[in-house]
């Protein structure tokens, strides 16, 4: 017969005595008590900042150490905000002490009270996310316990506190985006336990502090966006835990120190906007780690190394705008985990390789020295690659394969020294639109991505587009408002936008050269007011405006130039346009608020965009035509308009243009740059009072003129066709373009038309009837 044992198995004894003892724990937390100073601490705190203790761990005795207090498993649970944790084991159980407050994205304001000394028993201080002001107090020295301290995404300002040099138990500390001024206190360096500091937009600048050399358990020090001058630290080559440093926006001179080689625990490196001393990528042979390498526009000159496929963990490559010379490693395009690969504006040679593996799916190689064939994979399905500005040649057998791409390689081909436009609008990130003076914004609703490029159908604009957003997951290229932005007459205008992480170029294709008036429209829409007072509010989007190449406006601020957010702001500068084309480049140079409102928010935005001739232009504006497009070419007759002749503005050159349906009206009349405005019939009815006789101007050949009153309140002239005039559609379509591409101030201005059925109506600005020495003299 089988024998049992009657003893009890020990890990049932164990069992029995973790769970007595958990439960015995259990028991006297809810026999103990809060601490009675910090009690009084704690409320008082709260009442200063108008937060209420949160009812999961204040029981309605007004006990603050129960329930959720007691289980640090939802400390950080969204429910449970404000939230603390209690250690009650002190006393035998019958003392509570507060060890973690935890105060987050609850747009509390005020300061920091001095009651938080009470709280001597604090290991974590997470206050987030909220309006918070005033200095950073030297009392919070006297936390002696702290482990984590975190203050980001308020509005603390002055100088930052030697004392915090005490917290010789601290691991984390975070004082981002935040005003603080002066330079960091080397007594910092006495904190030999920090594993990561957070610097991100506080407000510092100056050097780091040699004290520093001492944090050798540094595991995270991200510091962009702060104007830290001088050479980047050698001695943060010995700091060989790092495993994430990011110095983006600040005012380094190179080069990367070569101790950077030491980091081999480094999976994140981020540096860019150096200057003065360039760099090699020689420090990066032992970082075989590394997953994200983003070295951008910081100096980097040579080759790329010739093994860099050996690093298999690496995922994201930025080695963008740098001096990069050479053929690119075939190996570079064949890495088993390499998504995102970022080489534009370096002078990179050779030609695409044959093959690339399927995980990389975002390539820029724009602006360099590329050229031959396009391998087969360059047309894969979800693939975004951007080979804008390159060398590659274009004719029948691969004209198709990127669609627009040969007019957009170096010197821009297309039209070159054929010009056929002397303006055009750009509704950047959204549907066409017509504003109130008439001006018609093309649609530009492209689907850009972190490499891509777009190109309309006409050839007439383009834009390009490069950058991924940092930290961010699904990422969206467009910014969208339901607010109703002040300033224009246009609102609608400003409800979608155009953003960027990184580089935005806009290009006017095939325009006669001269000079050019360039207007930009903006408003921030993707921030709160400051008069809100939450921290959706302190965000700030910083970039650079660059215009044929040449740097217009350094570190603009929509909102500080603006006055405040969801206000319209117009920027207009010159240009010459020399070799048919113009580039308007919007350029994020690092600066500016990483992570407001969301994880991953920066870069340009830009509403619209119009460029318009100084001048009197001697083309048409006029697209090709369809069958132009298939090699059927139309002539076009020069227009000639004499500078003195106001009432002859109705002279136009004869263009032969095939007769199309009436379903092609909207697409001719598209290809007008800009495109006229649009009335209906019934609008100019009502303008003229049903076409009165005493409204009644005069009449010509075509038919009669009459005075009207638009809605918004301006006269206007409206000629009315008649259809026994035999002024056809085609006729009519060049006459509208070439009103609209002549511009003088001697020259009435063409307010629009009307085509409804057999209708067509001019609209133009009226002018009193005064004799020709008033019109020129006065």
């Amino acid at each position: 017969m089988k024998q049992y044992s009657t003893t009890t198995p020990y890990h049932f004894l164990c069992f029995c005595c973790s769970f007595f003892f958990f439960s015995f724990q259990i028991s006297s937390a809810q026999n103990a008590t809060t601490d009675p100073s910090e009690a009084k601490a704690l409320n008082s705190i709260f009442q200063q900042w108008d937060a209420q203790a949160n009812a999961l761990w204040n029981n309605s005795r007004g006990e603050l150490c129960t329930g959720s207090a007691l289980d640090e498993t939802i400390f950080e649970d969204p429910s449970n905000n404000p939230s603390i944790t209690c250690d009650c084991t002190y006393d035998n159980g019958s003392t509570c002490h507060i060890t973690k407050l935890r105060v987050y994205a609850l747009d509390k304001r005020g300061v920091i009270p001095e009651d938080i000394v009470a709280l001597k028993y604090l290991t974590f201080l997470k206050i987030d996310q909220n309006f918070f002001t005033g200095t950073l107090p030297a009392f919070i020295g006297n936390l002696s316990k702290l482990q984590l301290l975190s203050l980001a995404h308020n509005t603390f300002y002055g100088t930052i506190p030697m004392e915090l040099g005490n917290l010789k138990e601290l691991t984390v500390l975070s004082i981002a985006n935040n005003n603080f001024s002066g330079s960091l206190p080397p007594e910092l360096g006495n904190l030999v336990k920090l594993e990561q500091i957070y610097l991100n937009s506080c407000g510092l600048g100056g050097e780091f502090p040699s004290t520093f050399a001492k944090l050798q358990n540094m595991e995270v020090l991200t510091a962009s966006d702060t104007p830290w001058r001088g050479k980047i630290p050698e001695f943060i080559g010995n700091w060989t835990r790092l495993k994430k440093l990011r110095f983006r926006g600040n005012s380094f001179e190179g080069p990367i120190p070569s101790s950077f080689s030491m980091l081999i625990s480094l999976s994140s490196l981020q540096i860019s906007d150096l200057h003065n001393v360039s760099s090699s990528l020689d420090f990066i042979t032992s970082l075989k780690n590394i997953t994200d390498l983003v070295l951008r526009n910081a100096l980097i000159s040579g080759i790329i190394p010739s093994n860099i496929g050996e690093y298999q963990s690496l995922q994201i490559l930025d080695l963008s705008f740098n001096n990069l010379t050479g053929r690119i490693p075939s190996t570079l395009f064949n890495m088993s985990s390499l998504t995102y690969l970022f080489l534009g504006n370096n002078s990179l040679s050779g030609t695409l390789p044959s093959q690339k593996s399927e995980k990389l799916q975002n390539i820029d190689l724009s602006y360099n020295d590329i050229s031959g064939s396009f391998p087969s994979w360059v047309t894969t399905s979800g693939l975004q690659l951007n080979l804008v500005a390159n060398n590659f040649t274009f004719d029948s057998s691969n004209g198709s394969t990127l669609p627009g791409l040969d007019c957009l390689q170096k010197n821009f081909p297309c039209y070159r020294n054929s010009p056929r436009y002397a303006n055009f609008s750009i509704k950047c990130g959204g549907n066409t639109m017509r504003t109130a003076d008439g001006t018609v914004y093309e649609a530009e609703n492209a689907s850009l991505g972190a490499a891509s490029f777009y190109v309309t159908s006409f050839d007439k604009w383009a834009v390009s587009n490069v950058g991924l957003f940092s930290d961010r997951s699904e990422p969206s290229y467009l910014q969208t408002t339901y607010a109703q932005v002040t300033r224009t007459n246009t609102p609608e205008l400003f409800q979608r936008s155009r953003i960027s992480p990184g580089s935005l170029r806009y290009y006017g294709l095939g325009l006669e050269n001269g000079p050019y008036t360039v207007s930009m429209l903006f408003a921030e829409t993707g921030f709160t007011d400051r008069s809100s007072q939450t921290w959706k509010s302190l965000g700030r989007r910083v970039f650079d405006i660059y215009i044929q190449g040449s740097l217009r406006q350094k570190d603009f601020d929509i909102s500080k130039e603006a006055g405040g957010v969801e206000r319209a702001l117009e920027k207009v500068f010159n240009a010459t346009v020399s070799e048919n084309y113009l580039e308007v480049h919007l350029f994020w140079a690092g600066k500016g608020t990483c992570c407001v409102p969301v994880q991953g928010y920066y870069g340009p935005m830009i509403s619209a965009l119009r460029a318009v001739s100084d001048f009197q232009p001697t083309v048409s504006g006029i697209p090709p035509s369809t069958s132009e497009r298939k090699n059927r070419t139309g002539l076009i007759v020069g227009i000639s308009v004499s500078v003195g002749v106001v009432s002859s503005i109705l002279i136009v050159a004869v263009c032969f243009i095939k007769r199309k349906s009436d379903s092609n009206v909207e697409e001719e009349l598209l290809g007008i740059g800009p495109r006229p405005n649009t009335f209906s019939y019934a609008e100019l009815r009502s303008a003229t009072d049903e076409f009165i006789p005493s409204n009644k101007l005069g009449e010509g050949g075509f038919g009669p003129v009459y005075k009207g009153t638009l809605s918004d309140g301006r006269v206007v002239a409206v000629k009315q066709l008649s259809v026994a005039s035999h002024q056809g559609r085609s006729q009519f379509i060049a006459e509208i373009a070439a009103i609209s591409a002549v511009q003088h101030r001697n020259l009435v201005k063409l307010y629009g038309c009307c085509i409804e059925g057999d209708k067509r109506l001019l609209v133009y600005e009226y002018l009193e009837n005064k004799s020709l020495d008033q019109a020129l003299f006065g």
